[in-house]
Order: structure tokens, then C-alpha cells, then sequence
């Protein structure tokens, strides 16, 4: 140390020049000279640290392993960089730990060997590495996929490990890429036009939706967040990537549910209109049909009243015959209303009886026969005395009687209805053919409902119910009933039994 003070005035014009922190030792690692920048660096005065030990500035903990370390450093004499690719750390005198970087160079003087270490606060850079570490984790750990490519070749310069994972390409491989090699919407034109505007500063960040295409050939959709930035001496461009195959997938499923709604709410308000149609229609049919009948059944009744004598008995007697009709007419009226409301509510007893088919056929076209227009007359079918069935008798004529009287209503004077029917190997076939004005086309899907009248047909009398009860109640037998029709050329309609209703014994 007394060499040291001898020559202080040297050793101060020389280290009060250096930024770094200088601390000279002597081979008992006592400090024996330091400047201004190592005394402000750990917080000492020169005369707190002069003939003071080392480990004054050294961390407890590492105190044994440097002091090791800086005698084999003398044994070797060689300049060197203290804890090469370890981290070192010095103690304030606040007792404040810090990272440094050394560099420690020996040297004799007047035959005495000393160790001159030239000490640097990494503080700053160590915070910085930090930061950079910890973007770097960012960086790579990002669940999206980030590209870094150049701004004038385009080609990858980076990308993290989640671009790596989706796209199935090494690093490698990528930086003999570039964007467009991996978008397939994208020619080099288009993508050059797509970020001129960053190259030009007219705006910061381009975004935009697209397709990657991965290394096995398969594409998804993607959301693309693009910027420019400099690195170094360089532009890059910052490519964010987000895979949205879920939100599109989201997005499409969403667009089909609406457009579903959409359809099944204008399909609801169409039968709501269609409900309302008929519901109208109905309520004038209603009023129509009630009052009509109970109009003639008042004028008849107004009328008796004045036929008085003996003789005008006939006149009489055609009144109460018109009542009679019209009474049995608002009859069956309420009986149809009747009969729907117990089909409405399940509360239909059916009874299954064994019948020959031609006696029920004889019953309904004996009673079709008193409503014959003038010239129309009825076929009968032939060679059915063999059929029996096993199935509920009374509603097999109320539908058969519907269906003729229907056609005896709808058709013209001096036509033909015929009955029609025919075996199958599954079923027994009864058809009601006539020449009739016919169902319009694109009425006939309504033909079925309750209420319902085609327009050509209003002017007949009628509730529009029938066949929707005799349907029903065919169905719920195990038969159908169903038709074809021509507008103006007539109608077939045809009820079909199954196969183990019919009894083909007759003994």
C-alpha cells in the first residue's frame, strides 16, 4: 500500500479518467487503491475501503468461492474475465447486493504482484436481459402465431413455437419462406398492394382475415394483425396470427340456427295466416250453413200456419218434410262437431266387428241413392261377395258415406260415380271415383284440415270437416285415406285397409 501512496498522484490521474470501477489488491486480496467510480459504485469514502479486505465488497455467500478463485487467478497470472459466464455480485455498504461484471488484470511493481479489477454495475443490463427473457418467453410461448419476416425479401427471419406447431414446418424451413408461400389467397402483387400502406407510414397496423396453408397441405382460417418495426439496422414486418377456425365454425353454426329461426318463424306465420284464413273461412261457413237451413225451417214453419183446410194436407206435409230435412241436416252438423271433439280429446271407443263387405257397401250406396242430381246414377262394384273384414263397421261408413255423398255434391247432373274395389297382396283398396268439379292444385294440401273448403266448392252446402274426421279416424284404425285430383275432370279418393282387416272366407 505504501507503494501505492508513493505513486498516488499517478494512479489517480490515470483511474479518475476511467468510468469503470477500479480496485487494486495485493496477493492477500487487501485493497490497496481504488477510484472515485468504485468508491461511489459501493458507497465507501477512499479512506473506508483503503487496507480493508475484499470481502468487505463481497456477498457472505460468495465469499469462500472468490476467494479461491482470485488466488489460483495469481498463481496464473493471466489477464482474464472474472466468472466467465457466471454471475457475479457486489455488496454495497447499505448492505444492497448487485450484479457486476470484472476484469482482472495482474501486474508487478517494484517486484510486488498486485490485481487490478476493472468492476462494471450491470444493473441496467441485467434488468434488460430480464426483460428481454421474459418477452422472449412471450415471444415463444404465445399460443398464437407470431412471423418476423423482412421487409424487402419477405422472407421469415423468426417466428415462435406456436407457428412452428400449427404449421408443421422447423424453423429451418421457414426461413427459406415467406408469407405468401403460406397463404394461398395471396399472389406476390396482391401481397406487396396489401402492405404498401405500412411501408409508406399511412397507417401502423394492417388487419385482416385469411387462410394459412400448412405444411401437409390443409388450410384454416386466420385473423392477421400486421405492423412494421425496426430490428437493429433493419425493417421487419410483425405478423400476429390468430386462428379462428373455432369463431368461424361458431360464426357459421350461428348463421345456420338463424337462418333455421328465420324459417321456421316465417313458416309459423304462414300457418298462423293460413290458420286465420280458415278460421275465417269457418266462422262464415258456420254462419252459412246454420243459417240457411234454420231460414227455410222458419219460412216452413211461417207457411203451415196458413194451410188450415182439409185439402191443403199435401202442402202441409211438404213443410214438415222440408223441416224434418233440415233438423236431420243441423243434426249431423252437430254430430260432426261432435265427433271432433272426442277425437280432439281421446275419448273415441272403437269396436272392431266381423262384416261382409258387400252388405255395408249395399247400405251406403241405398242411401246415397235418394240424393242423386237428375242422371247421375252410382257403379257399383262387382265380385266382393267373398270379402269380410274384421274392423269398426260404423266408421268405415261414415267415411265411405262421406266420400260418396262428396262426390254425388260435387258432381254434375247426368255423371257417374263409381266404387271401386281392389285386392292387393297387403291391402284391400276402396276407390270412390268421380267426374266432379275437382280439387285446384294448390288447394289440395289443405284439403285434409278441419274447416277447409276449396273456393270452387263454397257454394255447396258443407262444414269442410268430414274428411278430416274420416281420416282421422281411418288412422287411428291402421287404414289411410288419401286421393288424386284434377281441377274440372273429377277426383279419386281411395281408402286403404291393411292386409290383416280382410277375412277372404265366406262360408
Amino acid at each position: 500500500m505504501q507503494v501505492f501512496q508513493k505513486n498516488s498522484n499517478i494512479f489517480n490521474l490515470l483511474s479518475e479518467g476511467v468510468s469503470e470501477g477500479i480496485l487494486v489488491v495485493n496477493k492477500h486480496q487487501v485493497i490497496v487503491a481504488t477510484n472515485s467510480s468504485a468508491e461511489e459504485m459501493f458507497g465507501y469514502s477512499k479512506d473506508e475501503l483503503l487496507g480493508q479486505s475484499l470481502d468487505l465488497l463481497i456477498p457472505s455467500k460468495y465469499r469462500l468461492a472468490h476467494k479461491d478463485y482470485v488466488i489460483d487467478f495469481v498463481a496464473t497470472s493471466e489477464k482474464r474475465q472474472m466468472g466467465h459466464g457466471k454471475n457475479l455480485y457486489g455488496l454495497r455498504k447499505n448492505g444492497e447486493e448487485f450484479p457486476v461484471e470484472a476484469g482482472l488484470n495482474p501486474f508487478d511493481l517494484y517486484g510486488v504482484t498486485y490485481v487490478m479489477a476493472l468492476v462494471i454495475d450491470i444493473t441496467e443490463r441485467k434488468k434488460a436481459e430480464r426483460e428481454l427473457i421474459h418477452w422472449s418467453n412471450i415471444f415463444n410461448e404465445s399460443l398464437n402465431e407470431i412471423f418476423i419476416f423482412d421487409a424487402k425479401t419477405l422472407h421469415f427471419k423468426n417466428v415462435n413455437k406456436g407457428a412452428l406447431k400449427n404449421m408443421g414446418y422447423t424453423l429451418g424451413e421457414f426461413k427459406n419462406l415467406t408469407p405468401i408461400d403460406i397463404n394461398p389467397k395471396f399472389d406476390e402483387s396482391g401481397f406487396q398492394n396489401l402492405i404498401a400502406p405500412l411501408l409508406s407510414d399511412q397507417t401502423e397496423k394492417i388487419e385482416f382475415e385469411s387462410l394459412h396453408q400448412r405444411k401437409d397441405g390443409s388450410a384454416y382460417p386466420v385473423e392477421a394483425h400486421l405492423q412494421i418495426s425496426d430490428l437493429g439496422e433493419e425493417q421487419v414486418f410483425v405478423a400476429i396470427i390468430l386462428d379462428i377456425t373455432e369463431r368461424k365454425n361458431y360464426t357459421e353454426k350461428l348463421e345456420r340456427t338463424v337462418e333455421e329461426r328465420t324459417k321456421q318463424l316465417t313458416e309459423a306465420l304462414a300457418k298462423e295466416k293460413e290458420l286465420n284464413e280458415l278460421k275465417t273461412r269457418f266462422l262464415s261457413l258456420v254462419s252459412h250453413e246454420f243459417k240457411t237451413p234454420l231460414s227455410s225451417i222458419l219460412t216452413s214453419v211461417t207457411l203451415l200456419s196458413k194451410y188450415k183446410l182439409t185439402d191443403q194436407q199435401g202442402n202441409r206435409e211438404k213443410h214438415v218434410d222440408t223441416i224434418k230435412n233440415k233438423v236431420r241436416y243441423l243434426d249431423a252438423i252437430l254430430n260432426d262437431f261432435l265427433s271432433l271433439e272426442r277425437l280432439e280429446s281421446g275419448k273415441v271407443n272403437y269396436k272392431i266387428d266381423h262384416f261382409p263387405l258387400s252388405k255395408l257397401i249395399n247400405e251406403v250406396v241405398y242411401d246415397a241413392n235418394l240424393l242423386l242430381k237428375e242422371g247421375q246414377k252410382i257403379i257399383y262394384p262387382q265380385d266382393i261377395d267373398h270379402i269380410n273384414l274384421a274392423f269398426e263397421q260404423k266408421i268405415l261408413e261414415l267415411a265411405l258415406s262421406n266420400l260418396v255423398h262428396n262426390a254425388i255434391k260435387y258432381s254434375a247432373e247426368n255423371t257417374v260415380i263409381e266404387i271401386r274395389v281392389i285386392e292387393n297382396r297387403d291391402s284391400l283398396e276402396l276407390d270412390i271415383i268421380d267426374e266432379g268439379i275437382g280439387i285446384p292444385a294448390e288447394e289440395q294440401k289443405h284439403i285434409f284440415n278441419r274447416y277447409f273448403r276449396a273456393e270452387n266448392a263454397l257454394l255447396n252446402q258443407g262444414t269442410g270437416i268430414g274428411l278430416s274426421i274420416a281420416k282421422q279416424h281411418l288412422e287411428n284404425l291402421g287404414a289411410t285415406l288419401s286421393f288424386t285430383s284434377e281441377e274440372n275432370k273429377g277426383s279419386i279418393f281411395t281408402i286403404k285397409i291393411p292386409e290383416n282387416v280382410v277375412v277372404n272366407a265366406l262360408s
